[in-house]
C-alpha cells in the first residue's frame, strides 16, 4: 500500500504497532506498517521519533515533498547487503559495450512506445501531421541501431522526445496552453502535472529498484553524477509515456482536470478560484492509454505529404512565466487517477502472466539485475502495442 499525506499541519504520530495521523485531537487515518510499501509527506507534515523508528524498523520507503510535490528527500530502508550485485554495477560502468548495448534497448523501447502513442492520436483526434511526427521518431531507430557511442544515442533520445512533444500537443481535446516541455518550473496546466506525475513514478521506479537489491546511482543512458539517481532515471524512460504522458491526456481530456483547477503562482498576492467539481471518470477505460490496441493500422506511416494543421485553439490566461500549480481538491484526483492507473491489470508476455503496471515496475527492475547477473542477454522494456 501506498500512502499520500496532504493535510497541512498534520502530525504522524506512533500507537501500538501502528501510526496515525492527526490534526489536533481529530485523528485522520491510521496506518498499519505491515501493509505500508511506501509513505509520501506533502509540505508541513510533523512526524515524531517514534514513529520515524517504526518506519525505519519496518524498512518503509518514506519521501517528503514540497506541498505541491517537489521531491526533496527521502528516509531509506536499509542498503541492500549484496555487495557483490553492487560491485558488478560498478563495474560495468567501464564496459563500453555493454553500456551501449543497455541504453540503446531503453532508448529504442521508448522511442517504439512514443511512435506508438502518437499514432493513437494521430487516429483519435485526425491528425494526419501528428502521423508524419511519429514517423520522423521511427526514422530514428535504424540510426540508434547502428550507433558507436553513448553521445548519438542520448541524441537520438533527445531527438525523439522533443519530436514527440510536437505531436503531443495534439492530443488535447481543448487547448491548455501546452506547446513544448516546460520543465523548471511547469507554466501552464500540461506541464504541471506532468512535472508531478513524473516525480510520482520516480519514486516507485526507486522503490522498485531497491526491492531488488540495486544501487539507484550506477546508470549508463543517464549520466553519473554526485546525488543523482541514473540507474532510476534510466529505468523511467520506457514507463514516461505508457503511465504518465497517457494518463496526463486521460486526465485533461476527459475533464477530470479543467482550467479552474489550477492557480498560478504569481510575486504578487493574489486570489484564486474554486477547484472544480466533477463526475468521476474513469481514466484506465480511455483507449489512447491501453497496453495492447486490436485496431492498429497495417500501414501506419504510409502516409502522403499534409499541409501544417492548428493546434486546438489558442493557449488559455492561465499560461505564462509564472509556475502553474494544481489546486489541492485537483491535487488528490491526480493521485486518485495515478495509483488507479499502476493497479490496471493486462497479461505481460515477458513475466507470462497477468501484472499490473505497479508490478511491472518492480518486475523491470528485477529483470534488469538479471541482466547484469549474466542471467538475461537483453535488456527488454516493456512496449506498447
Amino acid at each position: 500500500m501506498v500512502v499520500y499525506v496532504k493535510t497541512q499541519g498534520a502530525r504522524i504520530i506512533k500507537e501500538s504497532k501502528h501510526l496515525l495521523v492527526k490534526k489536533g485531537e481529530a485523528t485522520y487515518h491510521t496506518l498499519f506498517t505491515y501493509k505500508l510499501k511506501q509513505l509520501l509527506l506533502f509540505g508541513n507534515i510533523e512526524i515524531t521519533h517514534s514513529a520515524l523508528c517504526q518506519l525505519m524498523r519496518n524498512n518503509i520507503d518514506t519521501v517528503f515533498l514540497t506541498r505541491y510535490g517537489r521531491y526533496l528527500g527521502r528516509l531509506a530502508p536499509l542498503e541492500s547487503k549484496n555487495v557483490f550485485l553492487h560491485k558488478q554495477q560498478y563495474h560495468l560502468l567501464d564496459d563500453p559495450v555493454f553500456g551501449l548495448r543497455l541504453a540503446r534497448c531503453i532508448v529504442a523501447g521508448k522511442l517504439a512506445n512514443m511512435t506508438t502513442v502518437l499514432m493513437r492520436i494521430k487516429r483519435s483526434r485526425n491528425k494526419p501531421l501528428v502521423g508524419n511526427i511519429a514517423k520522423q521518431i521511427q526514422d530514428l531507430m535504424p540510426k540508434l541501431a547502428q550507433a558507436d557511442n553513448i553521445e548519438s544515442i542520448r541524441g537520438y533520445e533527445g531527438r525523439g522526445s522533443a519530436l514527440f512533444f510536437e505531436g503531443f500537443r495534439y492530443g488535447f481535446v481543448e487547448n491548455m496552453g501546452f506547446t513544448k516541455r516546460v520543465r523548471r518550473p511547469p507554466t501552464d496546466p500540461v506541464n504541471s502535472v506532468l512535472s508531478l506525475l513524473y516525480t510520482f513514478l520516480m519514486n516507485r521506479v526507486y522503490s522498485a529498484v531497491r526491492i531488488a537489491g540495486l544501487d539507484p546511482y550506477p546508470g549508463f543512458l543517464h549520466t553519473i553524477d554526485y546525488g543523482r539517481y541514473s540507474l532510476v532515471l534510466d529505468l523511467m524512460e520506457e514507463f514516461r509515456t505508457i503511465i504518465v504522458d497517457t494518463l496526463v491526456l486521460s486526465l485533461f481530456n476527459l475533464k477530470i482536470l479543467q482550467e479552474e483547477d489550477f492557480i498560478v503562482q504569481k510575486p504578487e498576492p493574489s486570489t484564486s478560484g474554486q477547484s472544480s467539481t466533477c463526475k468521476p471518470q474513469d481514466v484506465t477505460a480511455d483507449p489512447i492509454g491501453l497496453i495492447t490496441m486490436n485496431d492498429a493500422e497495417p500501414d501506419n506511416f504510409d502516409l502522403p505529404e499534409q499541409r501544417m494543421e492548428e493546434a486546438p485553439d489558442s493557449a488559455k490566461q492561465i499560461t505564462g512565466k509564472y509556475p502553474v500549480k494544481l489546486q489541492p481538491n485537483a491535487f488528490r484526483r491526480v493521485i486518485d487517477a495515478f495509483e488507479k492507473k499502476l493497479t490496471t491489470t493486462f497479461f505481460y508476455p515477458l513475466a507470462e502472466r497477468h501484472l499490473t503496471y505497479g508490478d511491472v515496475i518492480i518486475f523491470q527492475a528485477g529483470y534488469y539485475r538479471k541482466v547484469l547477473e549474466g542471467q538475461v542477454d537483453v535488456y527488454q522494456p516493456i512496449l506498447l502495442k
